[in-house]
């Protein structure tokens, strides 16, 4: 998430703008398909995860709780409250729900029963700035940015508790984190492809998104450009589309190529995800809303 409030000019630019807009002739978006409004009065949505059903767990930061949204009737419920000021989340394949947990700057694993485990609570002794967004490798491995957004619900010192804003890996036993990006100014969106060997970082602060090759043991290399776009929340889909949020959502290649956007009327779109009992279901979570847009591709497993 990168902030509660959008800056002016974005706020001017997108409440002036259609509910979506996207092309014609679009590739990934199913024939005659709009964006609709699915529920509203949060106060921040973010950090959509979707479970084996295609239901869909989003945050409300701001109220401390997580939401679920049942693919099977569409309906809403609070699953957890209070959740930790959860921001991304994301499944693991045991059905646990792994949650940056900003109340304490902590990582959590959440059963299916809702008992929580924390896995991680600082970094060489010291607290993490505020872990934000997560991904899950295929062996379990597990990226999560640790950007800084100073809280006014936090107990700590809201300076900078790193030495900068990274990229951390935990292994898949959960014992060991370490760092695997730190040139990036305010990293925040990170998603893998299925395969395990590419990830995206989008650095919202510098207004770019790259990619890296995996390494077995965790370690990125070979960064590169992907494109020239920053991001909050990100997801990929089944044909390794790249859709990336902030003003509305944006779809690259994988070659970098921007091949959609929708724009979404609300002061900014934080996350996104492919959820609904075929995982066709674009769901978006957008300030004090939720929108879905169904599309011709399915999310990646």
């Amino acid at each position: 998430m990168k902030t509660f409030l959008c800056a002016p000019t974005l706020v001017a630019t997108l409440l002036l703008t259609a509910v979506s807009t996207f092309a014609a002739d679009s590739s990934i978006i199913a024939p005659g398909a709009k964006l609709e409004k699915l529920g509203g009065g949060y106060e921040f949505t973010e950090g959509p995860a979707v479970d084996r059903e295609g239901n869909v767990f989003f945050t409300d930061q701001p109220n401390d709780r997580i939401v679920k949204w049942s693919a099977a009737d569409g309906k809403f419920s609070d699953w957890l409250k209070p959740a930790g000021r959860a921001n991304g989340t994301y499944f693991d394949k045991a059905g646990n729900l792994l949650a940056c947990a900003d109340e304490k700057n902590e990582l959590w694993s959440i059963a299916p029963d809702k008992k929580v485990t924390v896995l991680v609570t600082n970094f060489d002794g010291k607290l993490l700035n505020g872990p934000n967004d997560l991904w899950i490798r295929p062996d379990g491995g597990l990226y999560f940015t640790d950007p800084l957004y100073k809280r006014n619900y936090w107990k700590r010192d809201p300076a900078r508790q790193q030495d900068g804003e990274h990229v951390y890996y935990l292994t898949p036993d959960r014992k060991t984190v370490t760092r695997v990006a730190t040139d990036l100014k305010q990293p925040n969106g990170i998603i893998g492809t299925p395969d395990g060997k590419t990830l995206y970082v989008a650095d919202i602060g510098a207004g770019k998104t790259y990619a890296y090759d995996i390494k077995p043991g965790g370690a990125l290399a070979n960064k590169r450009l992907f494109c020239n776009l920053g991001s909050d929340g990100m997801t990929i889909d089944a044909e390794g589309n790249v859709y990336l949020t902030g003003r509305g959502v944006t779809v690259f290649d994988q070659t970098g190529k921007q091949i959609e956007n929708t724009t979404v009327a609300e002061p900014w779109t934080a996350n996104i995800a492919f959820g609904g009992k075929d995982r066709d279901l674009l769901f978006i979570t957008a300030s004090k809303n939720v929108y879905g847009l169904k599309m011709r591709v399915k999310g990646a497993r």
